[in-house]
């Protein structure tokens, strides 16, 4: 039997008159913060719902995701590490969104947790038009402004997804 966290995650608005890398920053936060509420109290069982068939979306697998994004932007990208996916394979691209019965809510939070804790890290001591010491797939190269902000849409995008989730699995609605 798998018993619902009464974890409280509290959100911190952006403020309305902060510089660019200051408000980036926030709205990061912000979007972070929000995918953490979404799976707010609901047990391992009802984190890992897909949203509607075909899709086999979840929230354990929206946390899971957003792991390997900023692991990919930070460290990869930004940073230039040889990091590995966490969740991902060869075999399974996807493994991200793929949780089993056996994946946590708490295994997958603490790793999303230390990636981005990584990831403030590597950001510190770089300037918004520091092009990244890495490649993307592409082969682009970005700065810190563009990954933050890429970020920040990614999140807003996977928060939208979360919402409906969430929605579908309680009733429970909000922004």
């Amino acid at each position: 039997m798998t018993t619902e966290r009464t974890d409280t995650v509290t959100r911190v608005d952006p403020s309305t008159t902060s510089g660019e890398r200051e408000a980036l920053e926030q709205w990061l936060d912000f979007h972070r913060v929000t995918l953490a509420q979404k799976c707010q109290g609901l047990d391992d069982a009802r984190l890992r719902t897909p949203s509607a068939p075909p899709s086999d979306l979840n929230l354990l697998g929206l946390v899971r995701h957003m792991a390997e994004v900023e692991r990919g932007w930070f460290r990869r990208v930004l940073a230039g590490e040889d990091a590995p996916w966490i969740y991902s394979t060869e075999e399974d691209p996807d493994g991200d969104i793929h949780a089993s019965d056996e994946d946590t809510y708490e295994e997958a939070h603490a790793t999303w947790q230390g990636e981005i804790a990584h990831a403030r890290t590597l950001a510190a001591d770089r300037g918004l038009d520091d092009i990244g010491v890495g490649k993307h797939r592409s082969g682009e190269s970005f700065n810190l402004r563009w990954i933050y902000l890429h970020m920040i849409e990614e999140y807003a995008r996977h928060n939208g997804h979360a919402d409906l989730i969430r929605e579908r699995i309680d009733g429970a609605t909000g922004d």
